[in-house]
């Protein structure tokens, strides 16, 4: 009994030191936030093709990215994430009487963000944030359909909003969660123009998990 109570103990003892250190951890003005994450991009798309009608489809797509966030005061910070996504992209439903292929692109989109972090002295730090965009789209591929002899895809600005957490783990190391809409639209160019798809809305959800290094 008497050694249960003292591992009694030494255990409370050790939850109470663990969870000080978690909650005394906290952002503050100047701080630069470094995470590590697993993005799952599910693509929310619309549009419809000049020549062949249809509806434009794009797969999701798992990827991992780098993001900084740059703490201007305690409860205000820049984010900007850098990641790449692959996607398949075809129009379904058209008047050929079959689903049209457009290959593959993969799509750069940096986004910087403004944050509000509601309790960043606290273990568990909420935030939200809006931010704009520039989407690139690289490496287009044709695809596999005899129609189709080229893609191209117009690049452009959109805009973002965000909600999501930080969970201190310790003084430096944090879990993340985090999730994006992005509002994004481009023009598509196929066969130099013989088909047009015009104001093509990609507008993924952006989710992401993973971990934080407070510098």
């Amino acid at each position: 009994m008497k050694k249960m109570t003292c591992l009694t103990l030494a255990l409370l003892s050790t939850l109470a030191v663990a969870g000080a250190s978690t909650t005394t951890a906290a952002k503050e003005a100047g701080d630069l936030l470094v995470r590590v994450r697993g993005l799952a991009v599910i693509p929310q798309e619309g549009g419809t093709t000049d020549a062949i009608g249809g509806s434009a489809d794009i797969d999701n797509s798992v990827v991992p990215e780098l993001d900084f966030t740059y703490f201007i005061t305690d409860n205000i910070a820049a984010e900007l994430i850098l990641a790449t996504t692959p996607h398949d992209v075809s129009v379904s439903n058209t008047s050929l009487g079959r689903d049209v292929d457009l290959g593959d692109v993969w799509l750069l989109p940096p986004t910087l963000s403004l944050q509000y972090h509601f309790m960043p002295k606290s273990a568990f730090s909420p935030y939200v944030g809006a931010g704009v965009n520039y989407t690139f789209f690289l490496n287009e591929d044709k695809g596999n359909d005899p129609a189709v002899t080229k893609v191209e895809y117009e690049d452009g600005f959109g805009f973002a909003l965000q909600a999501g957490f930080d969970y201190q783990i310790d003084d430096r190391w944090s879990f993340n969660f985090d999730v994006k809409k992005m509002f994004l639209e481009t023009d598509v160019k196929v066969n130099n123009g013989a088909i047009n798809a015009r104001d093509v809305n990609i507008d993924p959800w952006i989710i992401g998990i993973g971990f934080g290094y407070r510098f």
